[in-house]
């Protein structure tokens, strides 16, 4: 399998941390919130937590701060389309091929339910073929966008399909929940609204750089589920998002790394390039610890979060486009996502300029 194109896109209203933090203090929900949640979100909003921005599907901010679940859902309604479309529809320009070439589309998203599916907005919104598969993947948090280009690798290999989008999009403004909780408080003041897609083909553009899945493996822990999962609350989402999900997601990510190397006789040294979901701040620092790794292997995941925040599930499809707009290094590139479950998944990609 390989990536022919990727896209990403955002709404484009793009807020700051010092905008958040002061529409928080002037927001209703500053007086119902109490002293230790005043105090967490001033050190989140004012300290470097490792972002700066973040990009949200309101006009204003203070439209955050009307939670109840018909805005909510509304907001996703009108928003996870447009976006899904419109990632989709640069990734096909990249890959240099029309929509009626697409086989098959597999969406993924956690921050909200339509029914029928994304994928049907997608097909609807690029124009492709009425027989096109599709498929839509729910739940998989953060992590999702492996999963999903693992299930267009099944496509491509299976002989169904030629060209496969893979398309992950997340409003996380729409499963926004304020209460004293200091996880569910750390999680309004990080999470960004996005949408990434690749096109994944039998065969790599035609002049393009050569970017070809090697081999991957996923893990899963649903002991763990609790660290890090999204609870519905008053009709809503509530994120839960635990202390221990640093530690858990380098755990993980090592043992997924460790496998898939050792099947293809590498070592970390031998990676050029590294994409992986960053979390937070807090988590490419157990990254780069428990993997051995520097700041600059994972510049690109920390730049995409300074810019704009976690993306959940569409957050990776930013760091491939950033490493490959930076003209990465070539070689071995690793690829690797984590989220609720606890599950964590990894790729071994092969890049020649």
């Amino acid at each position: 399998m390989y990536f022919r194109g990727i896209g990403t896109a955002t709404p484009a209203a793009r807020y700051t941390k010092a905008d958040c933090l002061d529409a928080f203090r002037q927001s209703e929900w500053f007086a119902r919130l109490d002293a230790r949640s005043h105090f967490i979100a001033n050190t989140v909003l004012q300290r470097d937590n490792g972002m700066q921005a973040r990009h949200l599907a309101v006009d204003t901010l203070d439209e955050v701060f009307t939670i109840e679940p018909n805005t909510l859902a509304q907001r996703f309604a009108d928003n996870a389309p447009a976006l899904a479309a419109l990632a989709a529809e640069r990734a096909l320009a990249q890959a240099g091929l029309e929509p009626g070439d697409i086989d098959a589309v597999i969406v993924s998203t956690c921050t909200g339910y339509l029914c029928p599916g994304l994928s049907g907005y997608v097909v609807e919104g690029l124009g492709l073929r009425r027989d096109v598969a599709a498929f839509d993947l729910v739940g998989q948090g953060c992590a999702a966008a492996l999963p999903n280009m693992q299930l267009g690798r099944a496509l491509l290999g299976a002989g169904a399909a030629e060209h496969v989008l893979s398309v992950c999009v997340e409003i996380c403004s729409a499963a926004m929940y304020l209460d004293n909780d200091p996880g569910v408080l750390i999680s309004a003041c990080l999470f960004g609204d996005g949408a990434g897609a690749a096109v994944l083909s039998k065969s790599p553009k035609p002049g393009g750089p050569r970017i070809a899945w090697k081999d991957s493996m996923s893990l899963m822990e649903p002991g763990e589920r609790e660290a890090l999962r999204f609870e519905q609350r008053d009709g809503m989402l509530r994120n839960i998002l635990t202390r221990v999900v640093p530690s858990l997601a380098a755990e993980h990510a090592q043992q997924v790394l460790g496998v898939v190397l050792g099947r293809a006789g590498l070592a970390t040294g031998d990676i050029a390039t590294w994409a992986l979901h960053a979390g937070g701040r807090d988590v490419l620092l157990a990254m780069e610890r428990r993997l051995g790794l520097s700041s600059q292997d994972l510049r690109y995941s920390s730049a995409m979060l300074r810019e704009y925040g976690n993306l959940s599930s569409a957050f990776v499809y930013f760091v491939l486009e950033a490493a490959l707009a930076d003209h990465a290094a070539p070689g071995w590139w690793w690829l690797s996502s984590f989220g609720a479950g606890f599950s964590c998944h990894g790729a071994l990609l092969e890049v020649d300029a």
